[in-house]
């Protein structure tokens, strides 16, 4: 069982692949995570990514498809693929299916978390943790039981994370947007697509994925 795996950032597309991982046996192939493992152990890809990256250039997709290719062949694959990252280009889709091909394998699903902006918005925005034992608040659906107080131990410092703003989050849609409008069309006339509510709580989210796979 081959699947590709698209959300937004926020959507759960981290916690609904490792759940997949876990519960199916499931690789997850995330292309950035691939390409500096293959830098530094120095395969042959691996040794052209580096000139390439050294240079400033962009990894092109031969250099990508054959990096997806060389990770195929390690033999702890055989429960099925997560693809993450890849791919993102309508050319980098066709050379999937070569490489699936190829190996006498095929994609099976295409499975997009749909999310809600603004309410994915104020969930990431209101958002933050403890700054001494972690434990995470928000500001209009968790907050701790004495204002500036932490439920956990006690402290009353807290921190959000940079990043968390609505412009930040919107820039983030943006790229998300124009990475999926390539490769969607593709695999909707192919049927493959199947679209979950990202939106809903994380075990109904593992489960209509599950249905999904298993139907």
């Amino acid at each position: 069982m081959n699947i590709i795996l698209l959300g937004p950032p926020g959507a759960g597309k981290g916690t609904q692949a490792s759940s997949l991982v876990a519960r199916r046996g499931m690789v997850q192939l995330s292309t950035g995570d691939m390409l500096r493992a293959a830098v530094k152990a120095e395969t042959p890809v691996g040794l052209q990514a580096k000139a390439v990256m050294a240079s400033g250039a962009l990894v092109s997709d031969p250099i990508v498809s054959a990096l997806i290719g060389e990770r195929l062949d390690q033999g702890d694959t055989g429960s099925g693929v997560i693809f993450d990252g890849f791919p993102r280009t309508a050319a980098q889709a066709e050379a999937l299916d070569l490489l699936l091909a190829e190996r006498g394998q095929q994609l099976d699903h295409v499975i997009e978390l749909t999310v809600d902006e603004a309410v994915l918005t104020e969930r990431i925005v209101g958002r933050y943790t403890c700054a001494q034992c972690g434990e995470g608040y928000h500001d209009r659906f968790k907050q701790p039981a004495v204002a500036g107080v932490c439920d956990v131990c006690g402290s009353t410092s807290f921190k959000r994370r940079p990043d968390d703003t609505a412009e930040t989050i919107a820039t983030r849609m943006s790229i998300y947007r124009g990475e999926t409008a390539p490769i969607l069309p593709f695999y909707v006339a192919r049927g493959l697509v199947a679209q979950v509510d990202g939106m809903a709580d994380i075990e109904q989210v593992t489960a209509a994925i599950g249905a999904v796979l298993d139907g």
